[in-house]
């Protein structure tokens, strides 16, 4: 029988594992983690996924719960293949869709229902992805269901399918080396123990994520501020598999200094950390600055919180913030948008002053230009067209006039105490520079060609993003390069025989 070995054990690679078996392959996985940390990055996630859906109606047979009463009052719009495309190119700096995007966005919506079809299943994203009005439930941006359980809950169910189609993993298995014979990846060499372990195989497939918990990756790749980055997620996502590609002649692909990247907590864990409780690691994230303003260390705003809905802008606001001086901005709210914010900015370990006047607020800041900040604040007040309705289900036109950087949408004055004001830096996700692989998701060399016998998926593929992303895009990915990977170095061998 042909013997796939997947390297990693998050969405992608799992992706890949269920394909391969169901194409009749016995499959390997082999994880450098514990089986407590194992799950690559994919554990860290809110478990959304963003793809091509025509109606609501398409949603029902993807859903946990499709007698859920609130379905009957819920407009979750459509999202079609053009308005995907658009997404993407909003973030390509002028680039075209590349291959690996075109691939992303035809084949998001059939590799869901694979997903569906394997009995992993979703649920609505009421919480972070609707607002209630005029008695409905409005979804915006595009982006409609999260995993079961979201990160973990996805990870889980993949991985108990992988299991009931016969496939194995091991745990501890660091994977050093590529090997090959006759000019074909024909296996790989693990660390076990401190010794080195051959293990065989037809194919290979990488899924073991890109290179952002590695420091000395991040500067070679990306520059030296980005040391000084937090890590969301795991820390094994060292860049193992792109080393180790390159080193048998892959070719690199995308864009090394990009990179998801968003505004977390200022005091947060350094690292994503497993022992925290997977509610308590996400709600680090702050990303509700859309509602209010987000002020630096110079007491200015630096970008225009409401350019587009969070989904379009948080994966790019947290290099923006690194970008500031000393790393770090505060995100001011008041009273008027409280109940709209996540529930992240009510965790009990969440970082924020308080203060019934904005001098008092501004009192309390630390290491900040304190008459800047409170000039900048009272500027923007006076800037707020307040003509226009508040209305946070669309790009409702509420903007600010007159300011040399102006907030586009959602630009509420800052008039209602009490106010509150959360201090936030940046916390690294996933990078986006990776390997070059072709429409079979093999990986390909210098040449152009295809290195035989090895495919890749997920973070460590290259020229799926470039600037950015819309959120809920990369676990999409990950299935649908995982799906076609698997598939691929299955077919291997049977076109071989």
């Amino acid at each position: 029988m042909n013997k796939v070995i997947i390297v990693g054990s998050g969405n992608a690679a799992l992706c890949a594992a269920i394909s391969a078996l169901e194409h009749g392959s016995e499959v390997l996985i082999l994880e450098a983690a514990d089986e407590k940390e194992a799950g690559g990055n994919s554990k860290y996630t809110a478990g959304a996924m963003r793809f091509v859906y025509d109606s609501g109606e398409e949603l029902l047979h993807l859903l946990n719960d499709p007698n859920d009463q609130r379905l009957e009052v819920t407009d979750f719009g459509s999202y079609p293949k053009e308005k995907f495309e658009n997404d993407l190119l909003g973030f390509n700096d002028g680039r075209p869709l590349s291959p690996q995007q075109k691939i992303l966005i035809s084949n998001s919506k059939e590799t869901i229902q694979w997903l569906a079809d394997h009995n992993i299943k979703f649920d609505p994203i009421y919480s972070r992805q609707s607002f209630q009005k005029d008695g409905k439930y409005i979804f915006w941006g595009g982006l409609t269901l999260e995993a079961k359980g979201e990160g973990v809950g996805l990870v889980d169910a993949q991985l108990k399918r992988v299991i009931e189609l016969g496939g194995t993993i091991e745990y501890n298995h660091k994977v050093t080396k590529l090997q090959s014979e006759n000019n074909t990846i024909n296996g790989v060499v693990c660390e076990i123990d401190g010794n080195e372990v051959f293990f065989k195989a037809n194919a290979v497939v990488l899924g073991c994520g890109g290179f952002e918990s590695s420091k000395k990756l991040r500067a070679k790749y990306m520059g030296d501020q980005w040391a000084d980055s937090m890590v969301r997620g795991t820390r094994h996502n060292l860049g193992a598999g792109i080393e180790m590609a390159l080193e048998v002649g892959a070719a690199f692909e995308g864009n090394p200094e990009g990179c998801h990247a968003t505004p977390m907590d200022m005091y947060m864990p350094e690292n994503g950390n497993l022992d925290i409780p997977f509610i308590e690691r996400k709600q680090y994230r702050k990303i509700c600055y859309f509602l209010g303003i987000m002020v630096n260390a110079d007491g200015n705003r630096f970008v225009d919180e409401g350019i587009n809905f969070r989904n379009y802008t948080y994966a790019q606001f947290g290099k923006a913030i690194l970008k500031q001086p000393k790393g770090f901005a505060y995100q001011v709210f008041d009273k008027k948008v409280e109940h709209l914010l996540y529930s992240e900015y009510f965790f009990w370990d969440a970082h924020f002053i308080e203060s019934n006047t904005l001098e008092g607020l501004v009192d309390q800041m630390q290491n900040v230009d304190k008459n800047q900040m409170l000039k900048t604040i009272n500027e923007y007040n006076l800037a707020v067209d307040k003509t226009v309705d508040f209305d946070p289900t669309i790009l409702d036109g509420k903007s600010t006039k007159g300011l040399e950087l102006n907030k586009t949408n959602w630009a509420n004055a800052l008039d209602t105490p009490p106010f509150k004001a959360y201090p936030v830096r940046c916390g690294i996700t996933f990078t986006y520079g990776g390997l070059k692989v072709n429409d079979q998701a093999a990986v390909i060399n210098m040449d152009g060609n295809e290195i035989k016998g090895l495919f890749a998926c997920g973070e460590l593929v290259g020229g799926v993003f470039y600037n950015g992303y819309p959120g809920g895009s990369g676990l999409t990915s990950g299935a649908v390069f995982g799906k076609i990977a698997g598939q691929s170095a299955a077919s291997k061998f049977n076109d071989e025989q």
